[in-house]
């Protein structure tokens, strides 16, 4: 059951806000007139505390901070399947990582497994160019000590050629720290 919010007038520290989230977004979330196409169409949508009509709704009200700490910006799979669907042009699955980079930078984690995820996954396209499985598992378990968590998949994966004792090698895989480096020069986080 989710809790009572209390609506106030926004400051206007808090129109600053939202206004750099959307220019960082590149859309407006007052072009949504809440028709829920994002949310029907969202395969996600079932794991999250506010679905994306919601997450906007919140936006809409200046409720960033509710926003910022809701538990939707990290089930979201940046799919894109709301944006695609919005009659309106509401880049949604933008604002979902506008609205998760504001709240990495902002220290604004309740699970701090998702940092542990976000760090091995970039750590993994950093090094091998794409994601390489068993190490992103070996190192998200090691970080966040479920040491032995999930090793009865790792054997039945192996035998299926689901899973790769090593890294794929890719073309170009020493560009990808200076792939990193720009992407850390133009604002973005690790």
């Amino acid at each position: 059951m989710q809790e009572t919010i209390k609506l106030s007038h926004p400051g206007e520290q808090a129109r600053q806000d939202l206004a750099k989230i959307e220019k960082e977004a590149g859309t407006s979330v007052n072009l949504c007139y809440q028709c829920g196409k994002c949310t029907a169409g969202c395969p996600a949508a079932f794991a999250m505390d506010y679905p994306p009509r919601q997450v906007i709704r919140l936006l809409q009200l200046n409720l960033l901070d509710e926003a910022l700490d809701a538990g939707s910006i990290w089930v979201c799979a940046s799919c894109e399947t709301c944006s695609a669907r919005c009659p309106r042009g509401v880049d949604i699955a933008s604002l979902m990582d506008t609205l998760r980079r504001e709240a990495l930078q902002q220290g604004r984690l309740s699970d701090k497994k998702v940092a542990a995820f976000n760090k091995a996954f970039l750590g993994s396209v950093k090094s091998f160019g794409k994601v390489y499985e068993a190490g992103l598992m070996l190192q998200y378990n090691l970080s966040t000590g479920q040491f032995f968590k999930d090793m009865g998949l790792g054997l039945p994966m192996l035998k299926r050629g689901k899973l790769g004792m090593l890294p794929e090698k890719i073309k170009a895989r020493e560009d990808m720290p200076k792939i990193f480096e720009r992407a850390k020069k133009m604002g973005g986080d690790e």
